[in-house]
C-alpha cells in the first residue's frame, strides 16, 4: 500500500510545524535563541521538545519515551527543519538512541534512552583523520586491562560531542582477521578522564569536534552488545541513520523552495514577479517534482521499517540518503541563483540553507558511497 499518513500524524505534523512557528518563525527569534545563529541549538528548544514528549520520540516508553514510529520520527525531523528550528541535535542523538536500543545492556539503555527522553544530548564518535569513507580502517585504539579498558587515540568530525551527556565510541580492540574484525562500541560518559574535545570551526559554525583519548579508563561494562562485533552492528543502524538524515534534508529541501517561491513571487523586474520567466518557472516546477519524489521514497522507507522490525533495508536507506541529500543541495543552490544578491546576503535564510546542504552530502556516508551501495545491491 501506498504510504498516506494517519489523522494522528496530519494532527502531530501540524502541532510541530506551529511550535516552529511559535519559537523560531522569524529571523528575530532565531537569533535569540542561537546567539546571532552562531549556534545550531538551543536549550530553550530542547526542554521545550524534552517537556512535549517528542525528545524521545523514539525512545520506549519504558524508558520515558513516546514509542513512536519510524514515521513520527520523520515529521518530527522533516518539520523542524522545515521550520529552521535550532534543534541540530536532534538527528545524531537519535541515531545513538537507535544503536543502544537495539544492542545497549538495560543499564546502558536506562542511562541513555532516559537521557534522551528527558532531553540529553548524545554523540557518536566513528570517523578519524584516517578512516572517512572507509570507516572500517580505525586507528584508536581499546585495550582490556584486567578490570577495564584503556582507550587511545584520535576521533573526528564527531557533532555534539562538546555538549553531548554521552559519547558513543566505536575503536578498535582487535587487529586480527579484517579491517572489519575487532572493532566494538562504547558507552562513554561526558567528563571521562583522559578524553579531550576540541571544536572545529567550519563555514557551518562548531558543531563537530576532535576527540583525544589518552589512556582514558572505561570500566568493562562499557562495552556495547559484543566484544568485536562493532562493525555488525554500525551496519545495523546505518539505515535507521540515512533515513534520520533523509527526513531532515527533506525539511531542508522544503523550505529552501518556500523561501525561493516566496521571494521569486514578490521580486519585480522588468515590469514583472521574475519567478513569472519560463526559466525560473521551469527550474521550480522540477524542484518541486524532486521534492515530491524525496518524500514519497523517505516515508516508504519509514513505512516499510515500521512494519518490518529489525529488517534492513541498505538500498533503499542509500537511495534516501542520496537523494534527500542532493535534491537539498540543489534547491538550496538554484535557490540562491534565483534570488541573486539577496540570496548570498546573511539577512536572508538561504546562505545558511546552502552551507548546511552541500555538508549533508558528505556527512553519513558521502553521495559517491550512497552510489557504490545502491549499484553494489544489484551485484554491479
Amino acid at each position: 500500500m501506498p504510504y498516506a499518513e494517519s489523522p494522528e500524524q496530519r494532527d502531530f505534523r501540524a502541532l510541530v510545524a506551529t511550535l516552529c512557528t511559535d519559537l523560531a518563525g522569524t529571523r528575530a527569534q532565531r537569533d535569540a535563541l542561537t546567539a546571532g545563529g552562531t549556534r545550531a541549538h538551543s536549550e530553550t528548544v530542547n526542554t521545550r521538545l524534552a517537556d512535549l514528549g517528542w525528545a524521545g520520540i523514539r525512545v520506549p516508553e519504558q524508558f520515558g519515551g513516546s514509542g513512536g514510529s519510524h514515521v513520527d520520527m520523520c515529521i518530527l525531523l522533516e518539520e523542524t527543519a522545515r521550520g529552521l528550528l535550532p534543534a541540530a541535535h536532534l538527528g545524531p542523538t537519535l541515531i545513538v538512541g537507535a544503536a543502544y536500543e537495539r544492542f545497549g545492556s538495560p543499564e546502558q539503555k536506562k542511562a541513555v534512552l532516559g537521557s534522551i527522553a528527558s532531553g540529553g544530548i548524545q554523540s557518536i564518535s566513528m570517523s578519524e583523520p584516517g578512516a572517512g569513507s572507509d570507516v572500517a580502517a580505525l586507528g584508536c585504539r581499546a585495550t582490556r586491562t584486567d578490570d577495564g579498558w584503556v582507550v587511545n587515540g584520535q576521533k573526528t568530525w564527531c557533532s555534539n560531542a562538546h555538549v553531548a551527556q554521552h559519547i558513543l565510541l566505536v575503536a578498535r580492540t582487535s587487529s586480527r582477521g579484517s579491517k572489519h574484525d575487532g572493532i566494538t562500541m562504547f558507552h562513554v560518559p561526558a567528563g571521562t578522564p583522559g578524553m579531550q574535545i576540541r571544536q572545529i570551526s567550519t563555514m557551518g559554525g562548531r558543531e563537530v569536534n576532535d576527540i583525544f583519548f589518552t589512556d582514558a579508563v572505561l570500566p568493562l561494562d562499557a562495552v556495547i552488545g559484543e566484544v568485536g562485533d562493532g562493525w555488525r552492528q554500525l551496519m545495523a543502524g546505518l539505515n535507521v541513520e540515512r533515513l534520520i538524515l533523509g527526513a531532515m534534508m527533506l525539511g531542508t529541501a522544503r523550505r529552501a523552495f518556500e523561501d525561493t517561491l516566496a521571494f521569486i513571487t514578490q521580486r519585480t523586474q522588468f515590469g514583472q514577479p521574475v519567478g513569472t520567466f519560463q526559466a525560473l518557472r521551469h527550474r521550480m516546477a522540477d524542484h518541486a517534482t524532486e521534492i515530491a519524489c524525496t518524500r514519497l521514497l523517505t516515508y516508504d522507507l519509514a513505512a516499510m521499517a515500521d512494519e518490518n522490525p529489525g529488517t534492513l533495508f541498505p538500498r533503499e536507506a542509500s537511495m534516501v540518503k542520496l537523494k534527500a541529500t542532493e535534491t537539498a543541495k540543489a534547491m538550496a543552490i538554484d535557490g540562491m541563483q534565483m534570488m541573486g544578491g539577496y540570496g548570498y546576503a546573511t539577512e536572508f535564510d538561504m546562505e545558511a540553507l546552502v552551507r548546511s546542504s552541500i555538508v549533508s552530502t558528505v556527512y553519513g556516508g558521502t553521495s559517491e558511497i550512497q552510489r557504490d551501495i545502491i549499484g553494489r545491491s544489484f551485484g554491479l
